[in-house]
């Protein structure tokens, strides 16, 4: 029996994990990547001697990784050198008022009773009942959403009493915590998801949970190493990554996807073809729109988008002392969150996070140097910000923040190689539809069932993974996406028989 062949359109972390379980199952996959590098946003940035990340830098829920390397035949940390942080980050509100949240229960005693008296016994009421919350919200994650039936399914079912419908993620937090700093500082990841805390579905009060629990791992060499050790399960495995082959569109015949055209204009013929592309940006450039019903560009135009970012990458030829991530937050978060997602203006006073990767992994800079990364969320390119005209005097405003709220003295002396990219170069150098980098918005009617299906409704035969479908953005959902697809495809055509 000949192999059936997929055809996977981008190295990034989804595209990655449904091409080395297909390969490792007996399918001849061909990854077709843009760059010269595997990774898409996980890839890693080379600026001389220096290696960032271009994108996440958080890397929780560890078992999903281990799980996927598993289903392969393979053990994770045969491919990585992964190390656990303490503390998971540092979260700096102003003078005097910085908490290092940890895994060690008395140490999170003493901090938060110093910081916000009487608020301990919320946090452990927190422990307790998020993690009942995550053992029922978890499995549904895992699964599908291609029909409205799926909501009938006895996980989800068990898992309705703990949506905390139709509460906030603040006013869920204010359950457990009186003081509003304590509540930003299990609610900071929403902005991530495209959305205010204020607004945010308290469901995802388990995303900091899943932090506090499990923990925050870093690999050594940077995240972006991740990618490259899916990439040799892929070729170990027997399928190929063609590296600088951009495809031009999906080659879609009576409402199937049954290969693509390359930009070479070499056509590439598959039986079923994984789609690891933005989602935005695929549906605007890559499925041809007589095709599209549901999702057409005029229909994104309506859905609600994630933030965007500015970001600095810092080559710098000394070391601080900070720890690895570092969020800072803006004097009025809630007017900086306003500016964001509502006014969609730039923010004058940002909130902001540097990570100072080399305190955990030197071998990202030469001896006595680091790499500092700067994120600052700012909006999408809805707002028609001219970045052009604002980039440099934005620059000049985050590297005052830089050395006056970071404490990252002279760092501007110390320069010694630098990149910025703008949500106009996200749009323009990365392919992501309006610079939303988070994807869409993760709002109660942009999930599940309501988000573009693992298995692309407008195009049979096609598979959507990435944070542009369930369950949505963040390094382990995405790696889950390429679970679902990829068991989706294996499902259809009876591999396990």
């Amino acid at each position: 029996m000949a192999k059936k062949r997929v055809v996977v359109i981008g190295a990034g972390p989804g595209g990655l994990t449904a091409a080395m379980i297909l390969a490792s199952k007996g399918y001849a996959v061909d990854v077709y990547e843009k760059n010269a590098a595997v990774g898409g946003r996980n890839a890693a940035l080379k600026l001389g001697d220096y290696t960032f990340d271009t994108g996440p830098t958080f890397l929780m829920m560890r078992f999903i990784l281990e799980e996927v390397f598993e289903l392969c035949g393979r053990k994770v940390e045969d491919y990585l050198d992964i190390r656990s942080l303490d503390p998971l980050y540092r979260l700096i509100f102003g003078p005097g008022c910085e908490l290092l949240p940890t895994r060690d229960r008395e140490r999170m005693r003493e901090q938060i009773e110093r910081l916000f008296p009487g608020n301990f016994k919320g946090y452990e009421r927190y422990l307790e009942y998020e993690a009942r919350k995550y053992a029922r919200l978890e499995p549904c994650l895992r699964v599908p959403y291609s029909t409205l039936s799926s909501f009938l399914s006895p996980n989800l079912l068990k898992a309705v009493p703990y949506l905390d419908v139709p509460k906030s993620l603040m006013q869920h937090l204010g359950s457990y915590f009186d003081d509003e700093r304590l509540k930003i500082s299990f609610t900071f990841q929403a902005k991530y998801l495209g959305m205010s805390p204020w607004d945010c579905p308290a469901l995802f009060s388990m995303i900091a949970y899943v932090e506090h629990s499990g923990g925050i791992h870093h690999p050594i060499g940077g995240l972006n190493r991740i990618s490259h050790a899916m990439a040799k399960v892929v070729e170990e495995e027997g399928g190929r990554i063609h590296l600088g082959a951009p495809v031009k569109r999906i080659d879609v015949r009576d409402g199937k996807a049954v290969g693509v055209v390359l930009e070479s204009g070499d056509a590439v013929g598959a039986d079923h073809v994984v789609l690891n592309a933005d989602f935005g940006h695929a549906m605007n450039h890559l499925v041809p729109r007589e095709h599209l019903r549901r999702w057409t560009p005029a229909a994104l135009e309506k859905k609600g988008l994630s933030c965007s970012i500015y970001m600095l990458y810092l080559g710098v030829n000394r070391t601080y002392d900070i720890p690895h991530h570092n969020i800072f937050f803006a004097p009025d978060y809630r007017e900086n969150i306003r500016e964001i997602a509502e006014k969609l203006t730039l923010p004058q006073d940002p909130s902001f996070y540097v990570q100072n990767a080399c305190v955990t992994d030197p071998t990202l800079a030469p001896k006595g140097k680091s790499t500092i990364y700067v994120l600052v969320p700012v909006p999408n390119n809805r707002g028609h910000i001219d970045w052009a005209r604002e980039e440099p005097a934005y620059r000049r405003l985050v590297m005052r923040l830089l050395e006056n709220r970071a404490g990252l003295t002279d760092i501007s002396k110390h320069v010694e190689v630098e990149h910025v990219v703008t949500p106009q170069g996200w749009e323009d150098d990365y392919a992501v539809y309006r610079g939303a980098v988070f994807n869409l918005a993760h709002s109660m009617d942009q999930m599940l069932y309501f988000r573009p299906h693992n298995h692309f409704e407008d195009v049979d035969n096609c598979y959507l993974v990435g944070g542009g479908t369930h369950p949505g953005s963040g390094l382990p959902t995405i790696y889950e996406s390429g679970r679902i697809s990829a068991g989706l495809i294996l499902k259809r055509d009876a591999w396990y028989l």
